[in-house]
């Protein structure tokens, strides 16, 4: 754990109970802080009272004492409406911030030498924080990987004099970081999401750019290139000259920054364009979606200093990230790929892109504009399995375009796909879970949905008494 550092013998209001929130409240506690804490559901609440936290509801104490207060990224604070929490504190005059804040603070104040590498971006952070978490690990230092993926940032260990920290950040989480400024900061990508929570496609490229904003001379800024929102956010940090920016494109030769042609990625941040390795063979990082995260991850390890050779080497030992094109099962020329993070249809069109013959299994509670701007894909499907909330909006749309049935369940999904895959011949088939809807209509989270795929698919191959690859 990482002691929150600064509120020492003064009070501090914590909104929000799940993991990070609790999280939170240890290591404030840790540096001395009294803390305060609240959340709108009951069975929180138990469960943080059964953990010996001290709950007071924050709607109606007063705020005269209160040194700071720390918000859960899962609660609103600007839109659609401030959480009442928020316009307390806002009211009084208390600082809001998030538990990323608290780090960035705790770590500079305690290690001033640690290394924060920060990734943000709608689509791929995930993947490219776990592969960079590796890739320090394979180049000798210590990888603490977490933020919102994995553990919370204050559950990761004090750093040693080799640690860098990989830290994935939301939009929401940014928003709640205003001093956050990272070694090394990467954006991917920005493309329409989570408009609820930030109003506009505008507003919230505005709060990814702000990863940026407090960068200084030693700073690496590592930016996608590729959509309208990023490119223009690497034209704004780059006029500012405030720290060194590293343009990365898929498709495309640059002049400075890192690029990947046709798989072959090729670094020209010096004087000279150089090949920098083969990304085509890469199992576990198939596609172009994946060939943007390597190259990412390739600028940020020349960043902290690592040799290009181990860089390479250690891409091709990464086992891959759970739930993000995952590949649970192999048989007879069907591949099974648990790609439940997928969660919005730009997410789902990435292993629509990297695969042909495909039993796609989609569906559950459905985001703004469906799954209309995956048309394009649709030559690659021989069926479509319709799972959950989604199915009826998804049915009109593949209707007379691709050949579909409703199973409605993952379960019934997952048998029917098998087994439909198993008589097809030829090339290899992939019987794929990408849903591009979040999972809360049948499930709790994506991680729970990818798991049942995972259990389905074991259990189909068992009862045809064969081991799954």
């Amino acid at each position: 754990m990482i002691p929150a550092t600064g509120f020492a013998k003064r009070t501090v209001a914590v909104f929000g109970l799940g993991k990070s929130g609790l999280s939170t409240v240890r290591a404030l506690e840790a540096g001395g802080a009294k803390v305060v804490a609240w959340d709108d559901g009951e069975a929180k609440r138990k469960e943080a009272a059964a953990a010996g936290v001290t709950l007071e509801d924050l709607t109606t104490r007063g705020w005269s004492d209160i040194a700071a207060f720390v918000l859960s990224p899962g609660v609103p604070l600007t839109h659609p409406e401030p959480h009442p929490t928020v316009k307390l504190a806002q009211a009084a005059g208390v600082e809001v911030i998030g538990d990323v804040e608290l780090f960035h603070r705790s770590v500079r104040a305690l290690a001033p030498s640690g290394r924060i590498v920060a990734v943000t971006g709608t689509n791929g952070k995930s993947t490219t924080t776990a592969l960079i978490g590796h890739m320090v690990k394979r180049c000798g230092g210590d990888a603490q990987v977490g933020g919102n993926i994995g553990r919370p940032v204050l559950e990761l260990d004090m750093p040693t004099a080799s640690t860098v920290y990989v830290i994935e950040v939301s939009s929401y989480q940014i928003d709640l970081a205003p001093g956050l400024a990272p070694d090394v900061a990467i954006l991917l990508n920005v493309t329409p999401d989570h408009i609820d929570r930030h109003g506009t496609i505008e507003n919230y490229a505005a709060i990814k750019a702000r990863l940026f904003s407090h960068q200084g001379a030693g700073d690496t800024a590592v930016i996608g290139v590729d959509d309208a929102y990023s490119s223009d956010i690497c034209t704004r940090v780059s006029a500012a000259r405030a720290q060194k920016v590293v343009p990365v494109s898929i498709g495309k030769a640059l002049g400075h920054g890192v690029y990947a042609i046709d798989g072959q990625l090729y670094d020209s941040t010096g004087t000279q364009t150089q090949k920098a390795g083969e990304l085509t063979s890469l199992r576990t990082l198939a596609g172009a979606h994946n060939w943007q995260n390597a190259a990412v991850a390739y600028a940020a390890g020349r960043a902290l200093g690592y040799p290009r050779e181990k860089i390479i080497a250690s891409f091709e030992s990464f086992p891959g990230l759970a739930h993000r094109m995952e590949i649970v099962g192999e048989q007879d020329g069907v591949r099974y790929v648990n790609d439940s993070k997928a969660t919005n249809a730009d997410a789902a069109s990435k292993a629509l892109a990297t695969y042909n013959n495909i039993y796609w299994i989609i569906g559950g509670k459905s985001k703004e504009g469906g799954i209309e701007t995956l048309v394009d894909y649709f030559p690659r499907l021989r069926r479509a399995y319709l799972i959950g909330a989604a199915s009826d909006e998804f049915a009109r749309t593949l209707e007379g375009k691709v050949d579909y049935v409703r199973s409605q369940t993952l379960d019934r999904a997952v048998e029917a796909a098998a087994n439909d895959a198993e008589k097809g011949v030829g090339e290899l088939r992939v019987v794929l879970l990408s849903p591009a809807c979040a999972s809360f209509d049948q499930f709790n989270n994506f991680e729970e949905r990818g798991e049942a795929f995972r259990a389905g698919v074991l259990k189909h191959l068992s009862a045809k008494g064969r081991a799954s690859a």
